[in-house]
């Protein structure tokens, strides 16, 4: 068991459904895994009320460095990380729970570069990912050609940027949303296709430009959300996952990856200045 003393510091800066489930977690089973919270953060910092003891509120989250976290996690939204997550990993390691926001080159290579100047780290969550790390080793070796990624829920699921869901209607079925690459379907659906961030993450070469996504409305997918990966390497080497990931109806994130969140965080424990896929 972990000693008090060695537990890392967390601050966790959003807290939706994700938000609180982390918080949940760490106070729960925290000091077994040497995890102890030193803030909380929410927009509306009122919604803490009850939830958060009141030591662990942070309202002004600029003033972040005064809880001297050893690591960041961010579950609420991109702007935050564009904001913030330069500043963040000047100070701490940084978890985004929004890898969507990676698609924006600039910012990618900011919070890059801020990481190997710090010798910070910028984990990336797999999330709803099977096999990233399988597919971030036949990256590194040179091995992977393509990679297909393609995300299929029910319409109520879907945050979109526009208006390409407002007429759906029970029991349409089913209908390609997009089909093109990560980079380009990132700001279309920033909410929604966090697994196919981190997938363009884990393959560095190809990047989110020449990572392929699609994302599909389907009406009778009332259960559960879809994510299909589709893996294409050297001499006719392929991979084909499909991963049924238990949702509630309107539910952003499936169940089993909050648990894929929590088992994400246990790895951050410092892995020099770089990107590394938790």
């Amino acid at each position: 068991m972990a000693t008090k003393s060695s537990s890392l510091r967390v601050g966790i800066v959003g807290f939706g459904h994700l938000g609180q489930y982390l918080v949940e977690r760490i106070i729960k089973d925290g000091a077994d895994v040497g995890l102890t919270l030193a803030f909380v953060w929410n927009r509306n910092w009122e919604k803490l009320k009850g939830l958060v003891p009141e030591e662990l509120v942070l309202r002004n989250l600029s003033s972040f460095t005064d809880r001297n976290c050893d690591i960041i996690v961010e579950v609420c939204h991109p702007q935050v990380v564009q904001e913030c997550g330069v500043h963040f990993l000047s100070h701490s390691h940084f978890m985004v729970g929004s890898p969507s926001v990676l698609a924006d080159h600039e910012l990618n290579e900011k919070l890059r570069q801020t990481a190997k100047v710090n010798g910070k780290t910028l984990y990336v969550p797999s999330g709803a990912l099977w096999g990233g790390q399988d597919i971030q080793r036949l990256n590194d070796s040179g091995a992977l050609q393509a990679l297909f990624i393609r995300m299929s829920k029910h319409p109520s699921c879907f945050r979109l940027t526009g208006d390409v869901l407002s007429d759906w209607t029970e029991g349409e079925g089913r209908r390609v949303l997009f089909r093109g690459s990560v980079a380009d379907l990132c700001p279309l659906a920033p909410n929604n296709v966090n697994t196919m961030a981190a997938a363009a993450v884990a393959a560095g070469k190809l990047g989110f430009n020449g990572v392929q996504g699609e994302i599909v409305s389907d009406t009778a997918l009332s259960d559960y959300h879809l994510v299909e990966v589709e893996v294409m390497g050297l001499n006719g080497f392929s991979v084909h996952t499909v991963r049924k990931n238990p949702a509630q109806l309107g539910a952003v994130t499936g169940s089993a990856t909050y648990n894929s969140f929590w088992n994400s965080l246990l790895v951050c424990k410092g892995h020099g200045g770089r990107v590394y896929l938790c």
